[in-house]
């Protein structure tokens, strides 16, 4: 098994959940740079760049490959790197595996599919592109795209739809900023939408289940406990020991805040975390069911709070915080 992103939060969850299972996975990174997220593993390691470097000779013992590697860019611009690291990287290695025989786990996004609501959460049903879609969201859509045309080509693939992340292992810090950013200061402002926040650890071990036969569908969502944001950074802050004074701010000022980040990137050149793509998705109600995972490869997700609790116990010991 070859586990790329190997850095990230779910590649590096994928593979300490593999070798505490005794698979001897292969982490596949980008630089050498990230050779740091390995702490504690003895396994081996390629170093290689999915959108320029011969692929197949890597793979040829693979069997199965974990695609974690992407560019999260929650906003409207950065598509040409977006690009590069989500569509190319995923259109090279599916080729790649279809050509050495090996199968691939591609983890894409709930984001590519049509949201629901708590009373009627969406399912693994892919949305059409939207005007308003996210850098992340448009190109991981044509990174599924790319996966199923090589499936036409004999390709076996099976594509995984996490919902919001957290827990341990989170060493960028990539969705644990959320986390970091609703402890500090004596109150938190919430947006008013919602989200599923997921246990990377529980992700992981679907992910391995996944792994371990042939999957009877093509796509699982593979979510967790259905929040609003003004819920989830209670308990986030109830993790950290903080007092949970959460304030939810109207619908309009988020708004507002979301243009005057667009203007500021304008004017400075770079996009601001607080822009107006990403205020759309902090606004609306964001919830999927995990149903058929449940039902088809055992997934058992495990509650935020569990995953807020671990996430901030390893940020402390790391001195994230």
């Amino acid at each position: 098994m070859i586990v790329t992103g190997a850095a990230g939060l779910l590649g590096n969850s994928v593979l300490r959940a593999a070798a505490a299972g005794g698979l001897a996975p292969t982490a596949w990174l980008r630089g050498r740079a990230g050779a740091r997220t390995l702490e504690g593993l003895d396994l081996p390691v390629v170093f290689a760049d999915l959108a320029v470097d011969p692929l197949e000779k890597y793979l040829e013992n693979a069997g199965i490959v974990v695609h974690c590697a992407a560019r999260v860019e929650i906003g409207s611009t950065g598509a040409d790197a977006s690009h590069r690291d989500n569509v190319l990287a995923t259109a090279r290695l599916a080729s790649a595996c279809r050509a050495v025989g090996a199968r691939l786990i591609h983890i894409s996004t709930v984001d590519t599919l049509a949201w629901g609501t708590r009373d009627a959460p969406g399912d693994e049903t892919p949305a059409a592109p939207h005007p308003r879609d996210t850098t992340y969201a448009a190109t991981k859509r044509l990174a599924e795209a790319a996966v199923l045309a090589e499936m036409e080509r004999g390709l076996a693939a099976t594509i995984v739809h996490p919902g919001f992340l957290l827990g341990p292992w989170d060493w960028k810090p990539s969705s644990g900023r959320m986390l970091l950013a609703a402890v500090r200061g004596p109150l938190a402002i919430a947006p008013p939408g919602g989200n599923d926040f997921c246990h990377a650890g529980a992700v992981a071990e679907a992910i391995l289940a996944l792994a371990g036969s042939a999957p009877p569908s093509l796509r699982y969502v593979l979510s967790g406990e259905a929040l609003s944001y003004a819920e989830a950074f209670r308990l986030m802050r109830q993790a950290a020991g903080r007092p949970p004074r959460v304030v939810e701010a109207p619908e309009a000022l988020v708004r507002a805040a979301g243009r005057a980040g667009d203007l500021w990137g304008r004017i400075s050149g770079r996009e601001p975390a607080l822009n107006g793509a990403a205020v759309d998705v902090a606004c609306a109600p964001h919830h999927f069911s995990s149903a058929r995972a449940v039902a088809e490869i055992g997934y058992r997700p495990r509650q935020a709070i569990e995953a807020m609790r671990e996430a901030w116990t390893w940020f402390v010991q790391r001195g994230y915080a």
